[in-house]
């Protein structure tokens, strides 16, 4: 069984993800009405804070106290060659009640090693790579997530999109254009073989906020 999986992005008019200055306040307060119970963020996302990152004291290395009544929801984040390591940081933040590694049969020995450690649980799913799928079902019977909001850019969206794994497309656009020769999109993928592999949408919701920001929120065609 899968969740219902959203991706939920803030962009430009012509599609960017970067290259301007998104209304984070608006985003997150919209990103709060889907009731998520597990935020899944792309390893490239989590490796680039805002901020420094403080070392690791002896605090990373005490079980965490996860309060099984607490709202908030957990983190999953992609990382089959273990480039993650900095779960001390993501621990500390407010957003998430707990976190998971998601890895593959070829993620290093020595990562398991390290967030075993760190009382980091993880789900090893699928051989060379993550297999989403796979991964999104063990989060369904491991700890009962039934919505997943997807907080990453457009590469982790396009291989969620071509696997017929998202239920939802949520966008608000904000009124700028950025253009540039390499686009950042809110989806990056393989171009399909014909107009018949393209992912078609039907608009479910649509509407407009001050500062000429607007959402739109789509339902995947099946």
């Amino acid at each position: 069984m899968l969740p219902r999986v959203i991706l939920h992005n803030a962009v430009s008019l012509d599609g960017r993800i970067d290259g301007f200055m998104p209304d984070i306040g608006k985003y997150y307060e919209l990103a709060g009405r889907f009731k998520e119970d597990a935020t899944l963020a792309g390893a490239d996302t989590i490796l680039s804070p805002m901020e420094p990152i403080p070392p690791e004291d002896e605090r990373a290395f005490e079980p965490p106290h996860i309060d099984p009544k607490d709202p908030r929801p957990l983190l999953a984040v992609p990382d089959s060659r273990g480039r993650i390591r900095h779960w001390h940081y993501l621990r500390a933040q407010p957003y998430w009640r707990t976190m998971v590694a998601l890895c593959s049969k070829t993620t290093p020995n020595d990562y398991f090693d390290y967030l075993k450690k760190r009382h980091v649980d993880w789900i090893v799913a699928g051989d060379d790579h993550v297999d989403l799928r796979a991964a999104l079902e063990e989060l369904v019977r491991r700890y009962g997530v039934k919505v997943v909001r997807v907080d990453s850019g457009g590469t982790l969206n396009g291989v969620l999109l071509r696997a017929g794994l998202v239920s939802e497309v949520s966008v608000l656009i904000h009124p700028t254009l950025v253009g540039g020769a390499t686009v950042n999109s809110l989806f990056r993928g393989p171009r399909p073989d014909s107009p018949a592999g393209a992912v078609a949408l039907k608009l479910t919701h649509v509407d407009e906020f001050d500062g000429g920001l607007v959402w739109l929120r789509y339902e995947v065609a099946r």
